[in-house]
Formats: structure tokens, C-alpha cells, sequence
């Protein structure tokens, strides 16, 4: 099975694969034209610039902050540590661009900062303790913030909305490539762009790829310069492959040689869905390939971090807020009869149950007209939503669209019911009807903001909330709450997807 307008493919009357290893199988090469280039994954044009920036942002700084205060070998010492920070920087890959497809993490920076200072304190420790180390510490403090902010800026002036852009060909067998292609296509959160796809078989693909051709059932001859034909014509620069029974380890090893070969990079899908990149270590033994997957984090030292940072974000909130909170209350009470709050059961953490607080946005009987509004339900799911719900307040639609409403949940973060940053919680009518996969979602506590706040809250389809809530089930970090945290002001004040 071959392309139409394709380079010739071998047939069985062409060279035999059981052929010597001293004559290598020749292979069409996929040209590099300007649509199908290779992506350019190295340090960007700005990075002598970058690096200039923080070396004299730490150096400088912590140069002058040493001398002030008096301290011996100032000059040595902020070399030693501009030194080590540009070391430490470039040995975590922070002067190279985002790898395609790799999550948005959340700030690097503070965690390269916490290895600098371990770095240093080893470096004073075995060679010269005479420099304070309160002060080195505070000539430090400056870098950190010319390195977040030359990171930052790198980030807004990178072309294409700072992500490298991959043009891919699909091919496997037609299951595995519909599921592949709807993934890719439905999201826009990674650097793969899907130009073509290529099923085993005849079996008919539900996506709207388009199909140059397709590979036989069973392994043939012209495996690959099929595939390298549909990648010529679509001027795609990676072939992605869903491994399945038609595609079994010799079939792939194969076509990764030809492929190779012919200059088109090869991936090969994993099916460990909504596990992150940084979970994942290759290693091998007696020849085969294997992935070893760290587990979530469940316990030691980040957990206790995250709750320690929970309870002290609450009370700061509280604390902060207090009259804005006032205000609002004031708002509820005024503008309908009812409560200023309004309580309602929820299912926490391993599925206990617990009373959420919210601002009332609806009208006091909202609960027994829910019934009836079951039938014009918007969302896919468990979960009802209406864009346009009629038990809904004048001042709650502000209040929903400016999620002020969940302010009061900071006492259920408070209590520990919940924390900064989670899934969203759900009600018990909703959890009864989770399956197994869903059921997942209640592994950690939920959250008053989350991914699902941060990429379209009630705009997205109920598979798209649940496949968000598990990635961060699975791979949450302080680190990337923090980057939550902090793309939460933006969802707020975008404030698309709240109603």
C-alpha cells in the first residue's frame, strides 16, 4: 500500500530483509524544505543577552552588597557564585527552549535558587568560611529576581506563543490513531501540530486528518519509504507511532532504522496518558527499553509543605480580605432574601464528605428547582451547569463571573477540608454516578482553584475537566501550584468560562 505522487516503494521483488548487514537498505531522505524543517530546539538568539543579564544581575549586586558590609574576598565570592549559578542554570536546561509538548510547569526559578545556595554552602564550608552567611544570603536575593525576570521576559519575546511547533505524522493502526488525533487536536497546551495521518490497514479513521496512504496489515517492504513519502508530502518533521498488534517490536524497530535513515524523527506513544514528562525515567536492561515511573506524591516533605502553605494562605486571606468580604456579604444580604452564605455538602479527600461555604449566588430555594432544570442541563457529565440559569441572582452573576464567590471556601482551606489547589468538589449526587477513572479525582483535596479554573472552567466538556483533575492527581508539585496560583489572576480577571 502505497502514496499516490510518492517517492517509488519498494515491492517484494525489491531487496529482501534478510539481506547482509554490509549493504544498508537505502531510503528516500525527507527534504528539509522551509515548511518542514527541523524545529530549532537549542538556546534562543537571546541567550548570550539572558546569560549577560544574569551574571551581572547576581554579580554585580551581591559584588557591592559584600562590600559594603565589609566582608573579605567580596569580588571572589560574587564570582564564585555568579559562576555556580550559570552552572546550575545551564546544567536544568534553563538556556534552552520548552521542549515540545512538556506541560507548563510552574516557576523553575526558586527551585535553581535553593540549589545555588546548597552549592554555596558546601563551596564556604570547604574552602573558606570567612564571608558571613546572612550576608552572602542577602547579596544573593537581588539575582533571584533579575533571573525570574530575564526568564520571564525570554518567555514574551520567543516566537509562537513561546513554543516550538513539531509537524507530525500519525501512524498506527486506525484506533490508535483516531484516539492520538482527537488528543492533539482538542488541545492546544503542547507543540504538536497533526498534518497526516497513516492507519495499518483499511480499516476507516473517524478523525478529519488526511490519509496519503496506508501500510499493510503485516509488516511489508515498503513500510518505510510509505511513511516517508506521506511525511515528504506533508512536509512533516516527526513520525509519531501508536504501537498496537499490527505494530509489534520488530515491525517498529525496523521502520525506526528506516526512518532514521531518512532523516525523519521517530516518537513512539506511550500508553501512560496524564503522566508528566518529569515522572518518567528511561533505562534499560538485558535489551529492553523500560519506563520507570515515579509515584505521585503522597507523603514526606512537599505534602507537609502544601498544607503548611494551605493554612498559612487561608488566614493571609482571610486576614486581607476581611473587607472585601464584608462588602460582599453586605451585597448578598441587601440585593435578595436569603442567607448570606450558602452551605452545601461536598465530598472531600478519599471521598469524606464536608460542608463547602460559598457567597449565595442563587435564590434561597435554588435546590428544589434543580430538578426540573436536569432536562436543559449543559454540561456532558456528572455536573450541572447552565450558561443561563434562571435561579441565579443579578448580583451572583457578577459574583460567579468574578469568582468571588468562592472566597469563603478559604474556611474550608483553613479547617483542612480543602487546599489552594485541587480538583474541583464535587457534590454526592455527582460521585455516585463516577466510574472507576473518575473516582481517581478524589485522591487529593479538592481545590479552590485548579487546572480546571486556569483552562476554561465550565467552557470545557466533562472528559476535558476530568483528564486535568487526574494529570494533576498524579503529577502536582508545590512548584506548579505556585504557577496555578499565579495563572489564577488571569483566569479571574479574563473571567471566560464562569457562569
Amino acid at each position: 500500500m502505497g502514496l499516490a505522487g510518492a517517492p517509488r516503494p519498494r515491492t517484494a521483488s525489491g531487496p529482501a530483509r534478510g539481506r547482509g548487514f554490509d549493504r544498508p537498505e537505502q531510503v528516500p531522505a525527507v527534504p528539509r524544505g522551509r515548511g518542514a524543517r527541523a524545529p530549532h530546539t537549542g538556546p534562543g538568539r537571546l541567550l548570550p543577552l539572558v546569560v549577560c543579564v544574569e551574571l551581572l544581575g547576581l554579580g554585580l549586586p551581591g559584588w557591592l552588597v559584600l562590600r559594603a558590609d565589609g566582608q573579605p574576598k567580596a569580588l571572589a565570592g560574587a564570582v564564585a557564585a555568579t559562576a555556580v549559578w550559570c552552572g546550575v542554570r545551564a546544567g536544568r536546561g534553563r538556556y534552552a527552549l520548552r521542549a515540545p509538548g512538556r506541560p507548563p510547569g510552574a516557576l523553575t526559578t526558586p527551585g535553581d535558587w535553593l540549589l545555588l545556595i546548597g552549592l554555596l554552602a558546601v563551596l564556604w564550608t570547604v574552602f573558606d568560611a570567612s564571608i558571613d552567611p546572612a550576608a552572602a544570603v542577602v547579596a544573593l536575593i537581588p539575582g533571584l529576581l533579575t533571573a525570574t525576570a530575564a526568564s520571564w521576559a525570554r518567555r514574551l519575546t520567543r516566537p509562537g506563543r513561546q513554543r516550538t511547533v513539531r509537524r507530525v505524522l500519525v501512524v498506527g493502526e486506525a484506533s490508535g490513531v483516531d484516539r492520538a488525533v482527537g488528543v492533539l487536536t482538542s488541545r492546544e497546551d503542547h507543540g504538536y501540530r497533526v498534518v497526516a495521518a497513516l492507519p495499518v490497514g483499511a480499516a476507516t479513521l473517524s478523525c478529519e486528518a488526511p490519509v496519503p496512504g496506508r501500510l499493510a496489515p503485516a509488516p511489508a517492504d515498503d513500510d518505510v519509504s510509505t511513511v516517508l513519502g506521506a511525511a515528504f508530502a506533508h512536509e512533516a518533521d516527526l513520525a509519531l507511532v501508536v504501537p498496537g498488534p499490527q505494530f509489534a517490536e520488530e515491525r517498529l524497530r525496523r521502520l525506526s532504522w528506516g526512518l532514521h535513515d531518512g532523516g525523519l524523527e521517530l516518537s513512539v506513544l506511550s500508553h501512560l496518558s496524564e503522566t508528566a514528562a518529569d515522572r518518567v525515567r528511561p533505562s534499560s536492561a538485558a535489551g529492553l527499553t523500560l519506563l520507570h515511573i515515579v509515584p505521585p506524591l503522597r507523603r514526606g516533605l512537599q505534602p507537609a509543605l502544601k498544607a503548611a502553605v494551605d493554612r498559612a494562605g487561608a488566614v493571609c486571606g482571610l486576614v486581607v480580605l476581611a473587607p472585601l468580604l464584608v462588602l460582599v456579604a453586605a451585597a448578598v444580604r441587601v440585593t435578595s432574601k436569603g442567607p448570606v452564605f450558602h452551605r452545601q455538602i461536598r465530598q472531600g479527600q478519599h471521598n469524606r464528605p464536608f460542608t463547602m461555604w460559598k457567597f449565595r449566588t442563587m435564590v434561597a430555594d435554588a435546590e428544589q428547582h434543580k430538578a426540573r432544570l436536569a432536562a436543559v442541563n449543559e454540561n456532558d457529565g456528572p455536573m450541572f451547569k447552565m450558561r443561563r440559569d434562571p435561579r441565579v441572582t443579578r448580583i451572583g452573576r457578577l459574583l460567579r463571573r468574578s469568582s468571588l464567590d468562592e472566597l469563603p471556601q478559604l474556611i474550608n482551606v483553613l479547617k483542612g477540608d480543602m487546599s489552594l489547589v485541587g480538583p474541583r468538589p464535587p457534590l454526592p449526587d455527582e460521585v455516585s454516578r463516577y466510574d472507576e477513572r473518575e473516582l481517581r479525582r478524589l485522591a487529593v483535596k479538592p481545590g479552590l482553584t485548579g487546572l480546571w479554573q486556569v483552562s476554561g472552567r465550565s467552557d470545557l466538556s466533562w472528559q476535558e475537566t476530568v483528564s486535568l483533575d487526574l494529570w494533576y492527581v498524579d503529577n502536582w508539585s508545590v512548584a506548579t501550584d505556585m504557577g496555578l496560583m499565579a495563572r489564577t489572576l488571569r483566569a479571574v480577571t479574563d473571567g471566560r468560562g464562569a457562569y
